[in-house]
């Protein structure tokens, strides 16, 4: 009887199949994690910064970048920011770590409204997407839950690799000309899109 041998390419293709969606969502979590750090950790730098703080300050971002999102290292030696420098990045950070909120808060919303619907919210439905059952209220509430949360965590993986760029210049690498403009526009929409939500409820 002859020996059967798998195919390459086709062990390649169901190994990349298995293996990107679980690159996302891992890429997805610490993205979460991360932007979630954002706003305290920006605080305690302008708190700690100006008394001699500068240099751990730029520590606690280093590892954050390459512990919690598994970045590399920057490309030329790690050095100690100035603390006007330290402080810029912080204002910075807190800014991004605002806008995060939105779709941290979209998480949050998913889960609460979402997958713990029919526990949360204890009815009636008669007037409830999928209504008038509580099942149909349920799975209405987690299907149309599904892209906002997926477009949520795309926000947070983008507002994770612009801020991750931005901690790399500490290190005295340059970055692109349309970093800085891409976080202070990203804030802007971040709180036009807040605004615009606020006349909502």
């Amino acid at each position: 009887m002859p020996a059967v041998t798998a195919n390459p390419a086709n062990s390649a293709a169901r190994s990349t199949g298995r293996s990107l969606p679980y690159r996302m969502g891992r890429l997805a979590g610490r993205s979460l994690v991360y932007c979630a750090t954002l706003i305290p950790v920006a605080l305690l730098a302008l708190v700690t910064a100006p008394v001699g703080g500068a240099g751990a300050a730029a520590a606690r971002w280093r590892s954050l970048r390459t512990g919690l999102l598994g970045m590399p290292p920057t490309s030329v030696p790690a050095r100690r920011p100035g603390i006007f420098a330290v402080l810029g990045h912080a204002l910075l950070s807190l800014l991004l770590g605002a806008v995060a909120l939105l779709p941290l808060g979209v998480e949050l919303l998913m889960v609460l409204r979402g997958v713990l619907y029919g526990v949360v919210d204890s009815g009636p439905y008669d007037h409830s997407w999928g209504g008038p059952t509580r099942a149909g209220a349920w799975l209405a509430h987690f299907l149309v839950g599904l892209p906002l949360s997926a477009a949520g965590l795309a926000a947070l993986i983008g507002i994770a690799a612009v801020h991750q760029r931005l901690t790399r210049r500490l290190d005295g690498e340059r970055g692109p000309l349309w970093l800085i403009p891409t976080a202070l526009l990203m804030a802007l929409a971040g709180a036009l899109l807040f605004v615009a939500w606020t006349h909502q409820i």
